[in-house]
């Protein structure tokens, strides 16, 4: 196969030499990078092991970075050493994946090689509770907030196209969050999803996993809740310019404008790079930008009118009214259109009907 496999590795024990010996008896892949994320020297035999398979590669870490830096690092390498490979598939090393299932991912990567095949795990009564609920928030929380539809977000069994690792290694993110970035990227670099079913391995109620509960959900939820932050950032931003012009001037027309005006100057690079990622030269998404802070500013004048003249709220809570039932469309035509690929997508879908897109 034109295809090399990544393992990121940290502390793993026979399991990870186990998951090795049966890939390398099930398919012929073009390279297996194993990445020892700084782990204790109890568990240097085991890198020494796999060295010694004449298709295995074995970097190192010399202290623990994380599981998105070391994927980083075994991506850096299979660019550098593989530049002809179709793409990576990456699996994790604690005995969650089967050596069937990276076979059938690889395998959907040479079919589609521009495509990012995410390998989904079912959820059923007997996955571990924490994993459960762990999944169904978060990939609520991404469909809400990135538009994207997919049943596991949090899948390390991946099949990456060799022409998206360059965008990848400028994620900055270096734990378990960065898997969640790879799938901003790919939303908003308009790459086609496609979901892959794959067995669901828990052994031992998942004890073996590093994943920490507390500190590694925190990491993850704060990619999403950027988003989040950056509208209170520009909505205090709003309504402190009109209050203030309100306030001076008692012209609601007036006061809309300057904070409208006042707002594009901090939402817009904010929405760009620190939320929607785009990569899109601004001299493409600025006028678009502008016209619909333009548009909204409009529907949002106007609800204030109303409110205040058919219910005679006065213009704080008029405003808080209209602000809030103009937010929704005004994020979703940021996310897709402006700051998004909905053309790049809608033109995917068109040309591979048959095959699942991750957003549909």
């Amino acid at each position: 196969m034109s295809t090399a496999v990544l393992v990121p590795a940290y502390n793993p024990d026979q399991k990870l030499l186990d998951f090795i010996d049966d890939l390398r008896a099930r398919a012929e892949f073009a390279r297996i990078i194993v990445v020892n994320d700084g782990s204790r020297r109890e568990c240097e035999s085991i890198f020494a092991r796999l060295a010694d398979f004449p298709d295995v590669t074995v970097l190192h870490h010399e202290v623990n970075l994380g599981k998105g830096a070391a994927l980083k690092t075994g991506m850096q390498h299979f660019r550098r050493e593989y530049p002809d490979y179709v793409g990576v598939v990456t699996a994790d090393a604690d005995g969650q994946h089967l050596a069937d299932d990276v076979v059938r991912i690889a395998g959907l990567l040479e079919k589609s090689p521009r495509t990012l095949i995410l390998g989904a795990r079912r959820f059923a009564a007997d996955v571990p509770l924490r994993s459960r609920f762990g999944n169904i928030v978060t990939r609520n929380v991404f469909w809400a907030l990135a538009g994207m539809r997919i049943s596991d977000t949090q899948s390390g069994l991946r099949g990456i196209p060799s022409s998206m690792t360059e965008e990848l290694l400028t994620i900055k993110s270096n734990g378990y969050e960065f898997e969640l970035e790879m799938l901003i990227r790919c939303k908003s670099q308009g790459i086609r999803v496609i979901e892959c079913p794959i067995t669901t391995v828990y052994l031992n109620d998942n004890e073996s996993s590093h994943f920490s509960p507390i500190m590694d959900s925190l990491r993850i939820y704060y990619v999403l809740l950027r988003f989040v932050g950056t509208s209170l950032v520009t909505a205090t931003v709003d309504y402190a310019v009109f209050l203030l012009t309100f306030a001076l001037s008692s012209n609601v027309l007036l006061s809309q404008t300057l904070a409208r005006a006042a707002s594009v100057g901090v939402n817009f690079p904010l929405a760009s790079r620190g939320v929607f990622r785009s990569q899109k030269g601004a001299k493409h998404t600025f006028p678009m930008f502008v016209l619909l802070v333009v548009s909204m500013g409009a529907v949002s004048y106007g609800l204030i009118q109303m409110f205040m003249l058919w219910f005679g709220w006065n213009v704080l809570a008029a405003k808080i009214a209209a602000e809030s039932l103009v937010y929704v469309a005004n994020f979703v035509i940021q996310r897709d259109v402006i700051f998004g690929n909905a053309a790049t997508r809608l033109f995917a879908r068109l040309r591979h009907p048959t095959e699942r897109m991750a957003g549909a």
